[in-house]
């Protein structure tokens, strides 16, 4: 057989038939999506929320929104950050197509079209569709709510803390530190004297007096590695028997985790009521949410809350008598057996919906500016990781890369399942010959044995 040669130059062809198209013969995981979004009414559902932003009998027909969710939706599914790199993977993948109802000869929605519609919907549009999904992990039993457990973590804001501004007069920061130096008495400050005197500057990375001119809503914030950059918080109340995150918010970088609590807790109270629950009962939460006003507000609404207890010292509770009550309440239903029991479930639970988001999902690092930009996006994004709890059930992974691990692990097992079966069938094939061999068959095959070590060999 000869060898073939690529061709560097080739005249495609001017008519190529639609039965010579290449086709995809498709994803299991993406498929199995598809049927899970048709069997709940996905598509008619989302088309009918979405028709009062769109005006009939003008313009040209626009994306179906059950592609731009879709496509939202991939962006969990294959760990994409940007919406440009989702635009290009769905149009470089034959299974997405599929998976998005585009054939080879179409082409799929770009970047700058996600970008339209996501201007174009409102944040509720997005909660609602956050809603249909957590209506799929209700009527197949994945959705309790009555016990939730609470966290939230950072999110790098799209902006760079050299680019900040003071709030006042929307002055740059190297010129603020010029300004000081002349009033210090440096006429002509280098970038030594300047780094010298912003080093012994106090409050000189303060909210009240800077902001990034193009996302005002990004904080300055000391994220979990150490660096000092301009980030979002997102919160995530999850479900403690499933693991489905039940409510989502985004707050500013800087904001106390005990002053955004209690709108998490009042958004998971209102999806519960939506999707027919009653509303939670129990609050699990780590220590930084622990403060009087938390104990006196959970023990006001009857909301019994598991929330761990800093160390503090002895206290002082004169004229504190509800947050007395609330903080030894908590205190001793935290060191119980089932106090003990959820603080470990929310480590692995809580924190497993922040992996599986931000890292591996790769929403950690942001590229659009606006809280309420941000907010559609990561609403789509945790009801994609809602609906991988679903395909988990039903395909045993939450994820297509999960799926393909999985395959080839039970390869891997069976391989080597085969090897073990073999080598023992042909070890039990030689023993049960040994065993066969009489008395005097034996003696005779000894006797030439020796004969034949004793020969000379001439």
């Amino acid at each position: 057989m000869s060898m073939g040669e690529r061709e560097s130059e080739r005249q495609p062809d001017l008519w190529m038939p639609t039965a010579s198209l290449a086709r995809s013969p498709g994803h299991p995981f993406y498929e199995r999506v598809n049927q899970l979004l048709r069997e709940a009414g996905f598509d008619e559902k989302v088309e009918e929320l979405c028709r009062p932003f769109y005006t009939e009998g003008k313009g040209r027909r626009s994306i179906p929104p059950g592609v731009y969710f879709r496509m939202l939706m991939v962006g969990y599914f294959e760990g994409l950050d940007s919406e440009r790199e989702i635009a290009w993977r769905c149009a470089d993948s034959l299974a997405l197509r599929q998976f998005l109802g585009y054939a080879l000869d179409e082409s799929t929605p770009d970047h700058s079209s996600l970008c339209r519609i996501r201007q174009r919907l409102t944040v509720e549009v997005h909660e609602t569709v956050f809603t249909l999904v957590q209506e799929i992990l209700s009527d197949r039993g994945l959705l309790r709510g009555k016990t939730v457990g609470i966290d939230a973590t950072t999110l790098e804001a799209n902006a760079a803390m050299r680019s900040i501004v003071r709030r006042e007069d929307g002055t740059g920061y190297e010129e603020y530190l010029k300004k000081l130096a002349k009033e210090s008495g440096i006429e002509s400050p280098t970038r030594r004297d300047l780094a010298k005197l912003d080093r012994k500057r106090p409050r000189k990375g303060s909210n009240e007096e800077w902001k990034h001119p193009k996302d005002p809503d990004a904080r300055i914030v000391k994220m979990k590695d150490g660096r000092t950059h301009l980030a979002h918080k997102a919160e995530h109340a999850v479900d403690m028997e499933s693991g489905a995150v039940m409510a989502v918010t985004m707050h500013g970088g800087s904001a106390a985790d005990t002053q955004t609590i209690f709108e998490t807790m009042q958004v998971a109270c209102e999806q519960a009521l939506v999707l027919g629950k009653k509303e939670p009962k129990e609050c699990i939460a780590d220590k930084g949410y622990h403060c009087n006003e938390t104990m006196e507000i959970l023990q006001e609404v009857e909301i019994r809350g598991y929330i761990s207890e800093p160390e503090r010292g002895r206290r002082r509770w004169k004229g504190k008598d509800k947050a007395k009550r609330g903080t030894y309440a908590n205190r001793r239903r935290i060191r119980g057996d089932r106090g003990r029991r959820l603080m470990r479930l929310r480590g692995e639970l809580v924190e497993r919906s922040f992996a599986h988001c931000l890292e591996t999902g790769g929403m950690r690092r942001v590229w659009l500016r606006g809280r309420e930009n941000i907010l559609k996006r990561y609403l789509v994004h945790v009801a994609a990781f809602n609906l991988g709890i679903v395909m988990r059930q039903l395909l045993g992974a939450g994820t297509p890369k999960g799926l393909a691990a999985s395959r080839a692990v039970a390869q891997c097992l069976l391989g080597l399942l085969e090897t073990l079966v073999g080598r023992t069938s042909c070890f039990l094939a030689r023993f049960t010959q040994t065993i066969r061999i009489t008395g005097p068959e034996r003696r005779r095959r000894r006797a030439l044995a020796g004969m034949a070590s004793s020969s000379t060999g001439c």
